[in-house]
This record gives structure tokens, C-alpha cells and sequence, in this order.
């Protein structure tokens, strides 16, 4: 995202939460203050460029002690803070949301990412509404990929797109009419992960399978001569405790919601 639209988005968080006005900063004194931003909890962080944005934004000086990625421990200080106690104040729970909820991202990212291996981790396009860019940044800063960002990246054929087809063969050649975009198709079965390989599709993603269905899919791939022409993607219902043995089946790539659904990390912002 480019400056000028994240700073729009970024106004637009503010005046969500601001509404008509802060009723209580207009009856609060206002000085000139200090103030730290301060880790609750050991974390893999994320969201430091955006909250140093917002900062400066607003008016705040900022000397930022960390950078996205750094894996901090509780009571690391991310900021200190100068400014209007009214601007400090005006930002002080976006700054935080922000940090919450990207560093919960990108922390359980990296325990994803520490259980997979070598296979690559990414995240779906499960994200909370106009957070994505966010999120999936997080995702990235906790060592896993972004996968699609929208439904203008790539053509994904999923189970409700191929009821309006004849068959998988079709939906690929349909889709193969633009030769800019990869294809990926999503299958259920060996025999729909086949099918889409012969096809031509780029990716195959083994939807809801386990370990051992993978290992048999992935042989019959082998042997009828397409696997070296996919990426196999595994995905659905994998867990912090599978994803060790489904990095075990050949896959190159497993993809979860989990990543973008990670509960917060605590921050807290105090005048000092």
C-alpha cells in the first residue's frame, strides 16, 4: 500500500473512534507530556512503521526502540513519546490496536512457520474486513507469505465455482484464456487434484485432506508424470499441533486462517 492510502486509512481509524469529538479530553487539561509504549507480553512485533506513521500524523514525536520483527520480551519499551497530551491521547488506542493486533498475527505466524519446517506458510484471504493490508503484513513479519491479497492476484477455482462447469478440465481452460495470471485449483479428491494437473493448472490445493490421503494424492501425481508441474498447496482444519506432520507429506505450501485470526498481544501506553 502506498503512503498516501495507508494515511488515509489510518485518518479513517481515528475519526471511527474520535466520532463528533472526545468528550473527555474537552474537559481534560492539556500539556506538554512523555510518555512510553510498552510490551505486556513477549511477542514476535509487528505494526511499528504503521503506529510511527500515525504518530507523526498527528504531531507526536517519536523515538521508535524496535522495528517490525523483533522478537521482544514483556516490559520491552517500543516508543517513547513526545507531545500534546491531547494528540497523544487522540491516537493512544489506534496506535495500540494496531500493535495488538498485528504482533498477535505475526506471533503465532512464527510458531506456524517454526512447526512447518521448511514448507512455506501462508495466510487466507480470512481477514476482518479493511484490515487486510494490515494483517497480512503482520503475516509477513512473522515469517510467512501473504498468499492471495485480493481476488484480483490470481484465478483460484474453488467447489462453488466449479458447480457452474462441466468439469475441472474445463474451468482451466476457461480460465487459461489470460495468460498473465497463475491458476490454482482447488481439489477435494486425488482424482480432482489429477485432473486439474493435467489440465494445466499452476497450483493444487489439497482442501480438508490428511497426511496420509496428501502422500497417496501427491504418488499418484508422481506417477502419472505432473507432479514437477504444480505447486501443491495443503490446506484446511490444519493446527499449530499438525501442521508438523502435514510439512512431512511433500506439500509446498500450507495455508491457514489461523495466522490472520491470532488472538492480540497486550500493549499499553503511559504518561511517564
Amino acid at each position: 500500500m502506498d503512503e498516501h492510502s495507508l494515511k488515509r486509512k489510518l485518518a479513517q481509524m481515528i475519526a471511527e473512534d474520535v466520532g463528533r469529538g472526545d468528550l473527555t479530553l474537552k474537559y481534560t487539561p492539556q500539556n506538554t507530556v512523555k510518555a512510553e509504549v510498552k510490551a505486556k507480553q513477549e511477542c514476535i512485533l509487528s505494526g511499528v512503521e504503521e503506529v510511527s506513521l500515525l504518530f507523526e500524523m498527528y504531531g507526536v514525536k517519536y523515538k521508535n526502540l524496535v522495528k517490525d520483527g523483533d522478537s521482544i520480551k514483556k516490559n520491552t519499551i517500543l516508543f517513547n513519546i513526545t507531545g500534546s497530551s491531547h494528540d497523544i491521547l487522540l491516537v493512544e488506542r489506534t496506535a495500540l490496536n494496531l500493535l495488538s493486533i498485528m504482533s498477535g498475527i505475526s506471533t503465532t505466524t512464527s510458531r506456524y512457520v517454526k512447526n512447518a519446517g521448511n514448507v512455506k506458510v501462508a495466510a487466507t484471504r480470512k481477514t476482518h474486513p479493511l484490515l487486510r493490508y494490515f494483517e497480512k503484513k503482520a503475516v509477513e513479519a512473522g515469517g510467512g507469505i501473504s498468499h492471495r491479497m485480493g481476488l484480483d492476484d490470481m484465478v483460484l477455482i474453488k467447489d462453488n465455482h466449479l458447480t457452474l462447469f462441466k468439469s475441472i478440465g474445463g474451468a482451466v481452460k476457461s480460465a487459461k484464456c489470460d495468460p498473465y495470471h497463475k491458476i490454482e485449483v482447488e481439489a477435494a479428491t486425488t482424482e480432482m487434484a489429477l485432473e486439474a494437473s493435467k489440465a494445466g493448472a499452476d497450483v493444487v490445493m489439497l482442501d480438508n485432506m490428511t497426511p496420509a490421503q496428501i502422500v497417496k494424492t501427491i504418488k499418484a501425481l508422481e506417477k502419472d508424470g505432473v507432479r514437477e508441474n504444480v505447486v501443491i498447496e495443503a490446506s484446511g482444519g490444519i493446527t499449530l499441533e499438525t501442521i508438523r506432520e502435514y510439512s512431512k507429506t511433500g506439500v509446498d505450501i500450507i495455508s491457514t486462517s489461523a495466522l490472520t485470526m491470532a488472538p492480540a498481544i497486550d500493549f499499553s501506553m503511559k504518561f511517564i
